[in-house]
């Protein structure tokens, strides 16, 4: 067993080791296994929704992004920032809300706002259709990492296997307060790594920032700015940051906060530390000539070939070590939300019986449930999983417009119209994503300008057109409360 390997198995253990021990002293009903009982301090939650962030698209996709598409790279330091002035204002009104009727996941925020449980299923199922493929991205990059930094003595399906059932037993043990500690270390990891390599990568192999800047323009001039067409300006400035809080892990990290002034504190502060970025950008840029002919999805593995190519094995064990742990925390967040919404909005609502007891219960089995259908897609999966990643980020920002208006003081949108709105938006977008639609193929005619906007546009329009035109034909039924047919014990289900 090589050095890397050692070190890289060490932080696995680490992370394991500190999952178990922060459920001592505390009772893991659901409340305390899925928010944290509500009483995560600023650090804490700063940590836990940083580490949900920074995963292994961030470690390797943004190197892969630099590496292999220049200057559009630049747009995940845009938009993250400005999700975080988003967030200056919608995470209090969600934590208050929350707080005051003990919300546990982000269905019941929709349930409660528009008494409709039937409503919550489909959020639920909104939300785990979006999640299983972001966790599929985090095995796969837990595999590349692993494989990569142990020059190959682990290959990257047993990688996967080991970093899934480590994943597992910890979260059903320690639940969010898991995440949370692990979180710490990973960020504290992936701060120092990723400044280290993207201060001595270029200084190493060019002198300094601007000769590699220099270097990379001479080879190709327009490579660090945006081109004409396809990834322009018009597609930058039209990537949605309203989707950002929508994922069902960072919204449930909300709920976890001790007071409302933590989101706050932290939307100052997370736009700073979102310059880490630009280090992993320099990483893949320095990788461009000194690691050529990467194509495609090979373009991932660009900041792992040059790190092994320039230093010591314990040194990269140490980059394979921040890289796995940037797999596990977000994606224990992730199982955490899927779990908990197929448990206490599906399950809860189908079988109304059911205890609160045995809705905890459910909920950690659900974990090795859904983490095996991630094991099974991710070693399976082939293209239609890339297909399902491009869905996901869509697909919770349908949520956005049902959600928005439910802030409001007099909402005009009907748990009808919130339903009809979700599923049409949902419904386009898969289309949209399957067939590869684009405004210009819809439009030929339309300028260049505009057929490179975002595609996911016409997705919430029509999730808007829908959402409205539905609550004003509902308005006068919505209004009339009644118990017929699909109702629970007195509750409507829809």
């Amino acid at each position: 067993m090589n050095t890397a390997l050692i070190i890289i198995f060490g932080f696995l253990l680490l992370a394991i080791y500190l999952g178990i021990r922060a459920t001592r002293g505390k009772k893991m009903d659901l409340e305390q296994w899925s928010v944290g009982g509500r009483g995560f301090g600023t650090v804490f939650v700063f940590f836990l929704m940083a580490g949900e962030i920074y995963t292994t698209f961030t470690f390797l996709g943004g190197s892969a992004w630099a590496y292999g598409k220049g200057g559009p790279a630049f747009y995940i330091l845009a938009y993250i920032s400005l999700a975080y002035v988003l967030g200056y204002w919608i995470g209090p009104q969600i934590w208050r809300y929350a707080k005051k009727h003990k919300l546990m996941s982000q269905p019941d925020f929709f349930v409660s706002k528009y008494k409709s449980p039937f409503l919550g299923i489909v959020v639920s199922c909104a939300g785990v259709l979006a999640i299983v493929p972001y966790i599929i991205l985090q095995f796969k990059g837990l595999g590349i990492i692993v494989s990569e930094a142990s020059y190959g003595s682990i290959s990257s399906t047993a990688a996967i296997w080991i970093g899934a059932i480590s994943l597992t037993v910890y979260l059903m043990i320690s639940g969010i307060h898991g995440s949370a500690w692990t979180a710490i270390v990973k960020d504290i990891m992936i701060f120092i790594v990723v400044l280290f390599l993207g201060i001595y990568m270029p200084f190493h192999y060019y002198g300094g920032l601007q000769p590699m800047f220099e270097a990379v323009h001479q080879a190709n001039p327009t490579f660090l700015t945006l081109p004409k067409t396809g990834l322009s300006i018009s597609w930058f400035i039209s990537m949605t940051v309203l989707g950002f809080y929508m994922w069902p892990h960072t919204f449930n990290a909300t709920y976890s906060a001790e007071n409302e002034n933590v989101f706050r504190k932290n939307s100052i502060i997370s736009p700073i530390y979102t310059l880490m970025l630009l280090f992993v950008f320099f990483v893949g840029f320095t990788a461009l000539m000194q690691v050529p002919g990467l194509q495609g999805a090979e373009a991932d593995l660009s900041l792992l070939r040059l790190s092994i190519q320039t230093f010591d094995p314990w040194i990269v064990g140490f980059i394979g070590a921040a890289g796995l742990l940037t797999a596990l925390v977000p994606g224990s967040m992730l199982l955490m939300a899927a779990s908990t919404s197929l448990s206490k909005n599906v399950y809860g609502v189908l079988v109304p019986s059911a205890t609160g007891k045995q809705i905890s219960i459910l909920a950690k089995c659900f974990v090795p449930v859904i983490a095996l259908v991630s094991v099974y897609f991710t070693l399976h999966g082939g293209n239609t999983i890339v297909t399902l990643l491009l869905m996901g980020y869509s697909i919770v920002t349908q949520l956005f417009p049902a959600f928005i208006f439910s802030l409001m003081k007099n909402n005009i949108v009907t748990k009808y119209g919130a339903c009809a709105g979700i599923v049409a938006g949902i419904a386009s977008v898969m289309y949209i994503t399957i067939t590869e639609t684009t405004l210009g193929t819809l439009f030929p005619a339309l300028p260049q300008i505009i057929k490179d906007t975002n595609v996911g546009v016409i997705s919430l329009f029509i999730n808007l057109v829908v959402l409205m035109v539905v609550s004003l034909a509902t308005k006068k039924i919505a209004a009339q409360p009644h118990f017929e047919s699909g109702a629970v014990d007195g509750k409507q289900i829809l």
